[in-house]
């Protein structure tokens, strides 16, 4: 296990900001970022030339940190912070999605499916934009409410199926066992993405029955049955369920903030400080995440320099 002062999840500009904030007080610091790419926003959604501006939505304008941001275009905002990262010599590890946020002996354990760290601090500075991933089969539209992608909605005492082999996966399976007939379907014979304790956990659930652990199974597709999810296998089984969960990577950003322990107010905003603490204290929230409609740049780099003067 990795141990470290703080943990940004995100490399977007935000992100990247709190990392130079952090560096400028030495302090060991570490962006996860769930994507190949910084500024994952930029590269995906804007066009070739579009502009970047440094105000907007009548955002301050006033630049409180020390990237010195000015409107420029989709290429030199991103070269911008690629400089920058390596001008403070700051480590981002891509392709690492956040799958479990625990706080032990008042440090988080940070889990993804390459690695575990252990850090005083989080600062939570991802976007609005994130969608939780979907199967490449088609879902039945008239199974919408049965069919989700965290387990918000469980009724209990129904019959479950969880899809993945990730941390969140296990973790959904083992919980949810308490109060449902739960069976997790991994389509690889073998756990290879969880951590020591999930997978002795997990594999302690099945030996006991408690979770039946379809293992090397993949799903070939989803009918409705009646208002119940008819499950068909690519082993040539089926069977009929309650309520499916998809916990197959990618995830709202409510959902992540949850998952966090982050509460969020009715408009999904999360409840946070005049610091932008969250009520899980010592996780911060920075940038769009920490705001209803999306903040300028501007607004994320000053949230880090505010968040990173108390730390």
């Amino acid at each position: 296990m990795k141990k470290i002062d703080l943990i940004v999840i995100g490399a977007g500009p935000t992100g990247i900001a709190c990392a130079v904030e952090a560096k400028l007080k030495n302090k060991e610091v570490l962006i996860l970022e769930k994507t190949n790419n910084i500024c994952q926003t930029l590269m995906q959604f804007y066009k070739e030339g579009k502009r970047v501006d440094k105000v907007y939505k009548g955002c301050e304008g006033v630049n409180y940190g020390n990237i010195p941001f000015e409107d420029g275009t989709k290429e030199s905002t991103i070269e911008l912070f690629e400089n920058i990262l390596k001008q403070y010599n700051i480590e981002v590890a891509f392709g690492s999605e956040v799958e479990s946020v625990k706080n032990e002996n008042n440090l988080f354990l940070v889990g993804t499916a390459k690695e575990t760290y252990e850090c005083k601090n989080i600062i939570v500075a991802i976007g609005r934009m994130g969608k939780p991933n979907k199967p490449d089969y088609k879902l039945p539209i008239t199974l919408t409410k049965i069919i989700n992608f965290n387990a918000n909605s469980v009724l209990g005492n129904e019959k479950i199926l969880v899809v993945g082999g990730g941390n969140s996966a296990a973790e959904y399976a083992i919980d949810l066992a308490k109060a449902n007939d739960v069976s997790l379907c991994y389509r690889k014979k073998e756990f290879t993405r969880l951590n020591d304790i999930n997978l002795k956990d997990i594999i302690e659930a099945g030996n006991n029955g408690k979770v039946n652990l379809k293992l090397g199974v993949d799903i070939d597709s989803v009918e409705d049955e009646n208002g119940r999810a008819k499950v068909n296998f690519n082993n040539s089984t089926s069977e009929t369920y309650d309520r499916i969960i998809y916990a197959i990577g990618g995830s709202t950003p409510v959902d992540f903030l949850q998952k966090c322990g982050i509460k969020v107010d009715d408009k999904g905003v999360p409840l946070m400080d005049e610091n932008k603490e969250s009520n899980v204290k010592g996780i911060f929230v920075a940038g769009d995440i920490a705001t209803k409609n999306g903040a300028s740049i501007i607004t994320g780099l000053n949230d880090a320099a505010k968040i990173l003067s108390i730390l």
